[in-house]
């Protein structure tokens, strides 16, 4: 037991031959790997500088890779059938961060992020610094991105809001990007993760963002799901935010829908297609309905609307009882 407890908290690498088309075909995030509860991180790279369709596909797991795990893998690079793969156990180190040092910036909507300081600045645009960490949410994944772009879209069409709350923060940037759309909201962010809480101040800090609980401030919190008495007290809110995953998501509704004022609005993402449908019933049995989506790859951003209750208007708050918990999820 204690040696399977190691090998859990244990970083591996698989590396895999593939060719630059193969390569090509990986940007992005692979569906396959979404239901997994930590899924690889998938990197590219020349393996000879003098042979252009020479590539290498390495895959960092966090615990020891199961063979179920190396055949998603294969199947991702066909032309590795009948090499061996290499499989090694790495040093202890933030291999999640090195992993994600060679990203490349992202624009979405507005928006430019940037995981280096070394990465310049895009003109006309609104620029965030948020360097590769531990915690999910660099701006490289479709459904950040995503999330960015719907951000933008709302701003556009004249949506204003005034308390938005971003539960999964992962590193603080949809809560950092919703501020600066709406400078004069409160602002709440939470994760059950509490390393994405301190990545997230840090990242405030670098980007010039408040923290704090007052007007254009973002407050962060340490959270499963919706379980902490000033995620409850800060409500209603007229904003949720909510980038995770298909299963917390569909558990959460209930919860995340009671603190969101009548005729607010939710942003869903960190879902795949084939999962659309079933979120959105969950939340549709909240009274939500669908306002506008946007799918970007396998990945859709889902923005919802909590219908008005006629002769009611006070909005419902979560009630104390129900804890509003999502254990054994993590942001996204």
């Amino acid at each position: 037991m204690e040696d399977a407890a190691r090998s859990a908290g244990q970083s591996w690498k698989v590396t895999l031959p593939c060719t630059r088309a193969e390569a090509e075909a990986l940007d992005g995030e692979i569906a396959a790997f979404a239901m997994m509860d930590r899924p690889p991180v998938l990197m590219t790279s020349e393996a000879e500088p003098d042979n252009p369709d020479s590539w290498q596909l390495d895959a960092y797991f966090e615990g020891k890779p199961s063979q179920a795990a190396i055949k998603l893998l294969r199947a991702l690079v066909p032309s590795a059938a009948g090499t061996k793969a290499v499989i090694e156990q790495l040093p202890d180190e933030d291999w999640v961060t090195l992993s994600q040092q060679g990203l490349e910036p992202v624009t979405a909507g507005r928006f430019h992020v940037r995981n280096l300081a070394t990465d310049p600045e895009e003109p006309g645009h609104v620029n965030f610094l948020i360097g590769a960490s531990r915690a999910f949410g660099t701006g490289q994944h479709d459904t950040t991105a995503g999330c960015l772009v719907m951000l933008d879209r709302m701003r556009r069409i004249g949506m204003r809001f005034g308390n938005v709350a971003d539960i999964g923060t992962g590193t603080g940037l949809l809560a950092f990007a919703a501020l600066h759309l709406w400078p004069r909201a409160y602002a709440t962010a939470s994760d059950i993760d509490p390393v994405a809480v301190e990545i997230s101040a840090e990242n405030a800090r670098a980007n010039g963002v408040r923290l704090g609980s007052g007007m254009g401030q973002v407050a962060l919190y340490t959270a499963a799901g919706v379980d902490h008495a000033a995620l409850v007290r800060r409500a209603p809110y007229d904003l949720l935010i909510a980038n995770i995953l298909a299963g917390p998501l569909i558990e959460l509704a209930p919860s995340l829908c009671a603190l969101v004022e009548d005729g607010g609005t939710i942003l869903l993402a960190g879902l795949l297609k084939e999962q659309a449908d079933a979120v959105l019933a969950a939340y549709r049995a909240q009274g939500m309905r669908l306002a506008e989506r946007v799918d970007r790859g396998d990945w859709p951003t889902l923005r919802l609307r909590k219908r008005p209750r006629i002769g009611w208007r006070r909005p419902v708050r979560l009630d104390p009882a129900e804890r509003g918990e999502a254990w054994g999820f993590g942001s996204i």
